[in-house]
């Protein structure tokens, strides 16, 4: 199944018990996870896991252990598989194991043992990925068989993205050396291998058909934009000048707008002149563009720099003084922005009709709207302490 280095081992069934929680210490809340259309949230907590729906925000589903917590729950868009990874503390499922865990019938279809602490899993349609410090293992998800392993530089973080559009199969994560990206085209049988900060990447998102690469460095000033069949360079925006840590990068469906939180408390949203060939199309036509352009070369793929009928991201007075004056005087910066107390963290993606969905470690959900072509603050139109509420556990949507 896997490595010698990194054995793993199957389970066909098991059971999670759920158990009440009366007299426990307060609830933790120890990761959140976007499902891959931003619908829904999963929160691992320091008692079981909860699910959350976005538009409109509601909990879903939750379940209370009394195993211990989870420190990843990964959702399957809106259905009942998930794969969990238990916290330090859970005595059933430690953070070297990963279970694939079937909540319709209550049962696991699968439990993997690693020798070292799992650091991200993704889920696809077909497929699993299982994130290591130093490796990661691609695993179909019907047969459980191992498709794929790939070495990374050391990463602490997960960091690992996948194309969800159902005839594209794209991963990308970190490469082998500082700041590299490594992108593996399975549909193709292509691997791309770029340099793309000279600093070690932070953070790294895919569009959803994984034409499209948005990474940032520790360094966390700059975003760059790239084409993943050439690894060309086709945007870069500037966050701030000081250095920051960037905790999510979210691009928009329809490749007009990217989306950034970091630890400066400010959620920044910048306008991109880059798309894919008919953006703002039906989602069954972008699917089948999709597939017919990772047929095509990298120069037909994409419209690089195409204006849009949006405003654009303000970049200063002095920018025609490029090459001579430092470089981030002829920067792009945010189109529009939304400020949250700096004392946690978040991670930002896109609602509907121009808002954006903010979830904080410190349990809280927000929902603020911008004005695509004024840009500037953006205005608050809900927050919600999501570990507050109280309601009966139903099961996840089908």
């Amino acid at each position: 199944m896997a490595s010698t280095q990194e054995s793993s081992e199957i389970g066909a069934s098991g059971s999670i018990d759920q158990k009440e929680q009366n007299g426990k210490s307060e609830l933790e809340l120890h990761s959140v996870f976007w499902n891959q259309d931003y619908s829904c949230f999963a929160a691992g907590t320091s008692c079981g896991f909860r699910i959350y729906n976005c538009d409109p925000f509601k909990e879903t589903f939750r379940r209370e252990l009394g195993i211990g917590g989870f420190k990843i729950v990964e959702m399957l868009f809106r259905c009942n598989i998930l794969a969990l990874v238990g916290s330090g503390s859970n005595s059933q499922y430690p953070p070297n194991k990963v279970l694939i865990w079937d909540d319709y019938k209550s049962q696991c279809i699968g439990e993997f043992s690693f020798r070292s602490e799992i650091r991200a899993v993704k889920l696809k349609r077909e497929h699993f990925i299982v994130v290591l410090e130093h490796k990661i293992y691609v695993y179909t998800l019907m047969d459980v068989k191992l498709l794929h392993q790939i070495e990374t530089v050391t990463n602490p973080r997960g960091l690992c993205c996948l194309s969800h559009h159902v005839n594209t199969f794209v991963l990308a994560c970190p490469g082998v050396q500082r700041g590299q990206v490594h992108v593996e085209h399975f549909g193709l049988n292509m691997t791309k291998l770029f340099n793309a900060h000279d600093s070690h990447i932070a953070c790294m998102t895919l569009t959803m058909d994984g034409l499209l690469l948005a990474t940032a460095s520790t360094k966390g000033t700059l975003i760059r934009i790239f084409n993943t069949m050439d690894g060309m360079l086709l945007q870069e925006v500037r966050r701030g000048m000081d250095r920051a840590e960037i905790f999510s990068l979210a691009l928009s469906p329809n490749v007009q707008w990217l989306a950034a939180a970091s630890d400066k408390g400010t959620v920044h949203v910048f306008s991109l002149r880059v798309r894919v060939v008919g953006a703002g199309s039906s989602s069954d036509t972008n699917v089948i563009q999709g597939k017919t352009l990772f047929q095509q070369n990298s120069s037909n793929a994409l419209d690089t720099l195409v204006p849009l009928n949006t405003g654009s991201n303000p970049s200063s007075s002095l920018s025609f003084m490029r090459g001579v004056l430092p470089r981030y005087f002829s920067s792009e910066w945010s189109f529009a922005q939304f400020h949250l107390p700096e004392a946690t963290q978040y991670i930002a993606a896109f609602g509907s009709q121009n808002t954006i969905i903010i979830v904080g470690m410190d349990g809280s959900f927000y929902k603020c709207s911008f004005d695509p072509v004024r840009g500037g603050e953006m205005l608050q139109q809900e927050c919600i302490r999501f570990l507050k509420i109280e309601i009966g556990a139903d099961r996840i949507d089908l």
